[in-house]
């Protein structure tokens, strides 16, 4: 179940009362009388199942009341009440199923800023897989992976593609590009370092590394792999089943990838320089692709869902 909170104009408040009575899946409605402030107005208060809460959200900013007034959504982690549990019952699919689009559009959002706590992430995690590459550690790699932030922009780019939002895009593109370039600069200039310190040395590139030698290898398998598990990231963010976020950090050597092009590049081995961009472009393009197929599925699911959603 989720918990709505809205701000409503006196004048609106009925309004929003019969939105809210004419969803199925909404429960527990209640309406506190000029209680609102800033801005002033009455604050009406329901729940409502998570399968129905999307047409729900949609009708009330229909009405405008994301704009006259405000609307809050929590998430209740428990609710003892028949009601509720009618209300879930009646509200048509279940709630795990339920994409909730204004929450992914807001979420996207934000992860798909790019700022320096972004960036620092990035370049960290690239270090860390800068590291697991020339020592030949595929636990390095796999930690770097797990750090790494890129999936916020890649799962924006996929939302604002499906949502028609090209402001959304071209800013998660902005995340995506100048947060790599950023951080595979930084990770030349590690390397140099630790070059200055005798704990790199280009035989180390050189090698055969058994472990990792596969990042800057492509194949068809790299961006198979990428596209599945873009799959299960997208799902993960509807769901809000956010724990599987690290099966697939760990399951796609974008880090990896970018940190061996860098150092690669710092000693002059443009063979694995490119073959590492490659597996970049493999991973980021599986990712994206799987994302954006998935949500249009979803949204062509629930498309057909809500006609089913009784609406009085």
């Amino acid at each position: 179940m989720l918990h709505l909170r809205m701000i409503t104009p006196a004048d609106r408040t009925e309004d929003v009362i019969r939105i809210v009575e004419r969803t199925v899946g909404a429960t527990h409605l209640a309406v506190l009388t000029d209680a609102a402030r800033n801005p002033r107005g009455d604050i009406v208060l329901c729940d409502v199942a998570r399968e129905a809460a999307d047409g729900l959200l949609a009708r009330l900013r229909e009405a405008g009341i994301d704009r006259t007034g405000s609307i809050s959504v929590e998430t209740i982690d428990l609710s003892l009440s028949k009601r509720a549990e009618k209300a879930e019952e009646e509200a048509p699919g279940e709630g795990a199923d339920a994409v909730l689009w204004e929450h992914l559009a807001e979420s996207t959002h934000e992860e798909s800023t790019l700022s320096v706590t972004y960036v620092a992430f990035l370049a960290v995690a690239t270090m860390l897989a800068a590291c697991g590459v020339m020592l030949d550690n595929a636990i390095l790699i796999v930690g770097a992976m797990a750090v790494g932030p890129e999936f916020g922009p890649l799962a924006g780019i996929s939302t604002a593609l499906v949502q028609r939002a090209p402001t959304l895009v071209w800013r998660s593109l902005n995340a995506l590009l100048v947060g790599f370039a950023a951080a595979m600069l930084l990770t030349a200039g590690f390397g140099s370092l630790m070059d200055v310190f005798g704990l790199f040395e280009r035989s180390m590139v050189e090698a055969a590394r058994p472990n990792t030698a596969f990042i800057w290898q492509p194949d068809w398998m790299s961006f198979v792999v990428a596209f599945l598990a873009g799959i299960a990231g997208t799902l993960s963010l509807t769901s809000a089943k956010s724990g599987a976020l690290i099966g697939v950090a760990i399951s796609v050597t974008t880090v990896p990838a970018a940190a061996n092009a860098a150092v690669a590049l710092s000693y002059g081995d443009y063979g694995q320089t490119w073959g590492s961009a490659g597996q970049l472009l493999a991973n980021l393009g599986g990712i994206v692709l799987a994302g954006t197929l998935t949500l249009l599925v979803q949204k062509l699911f629930w498309a057909r869902h809500h006609q089913r959603v009784k609406v009085y």
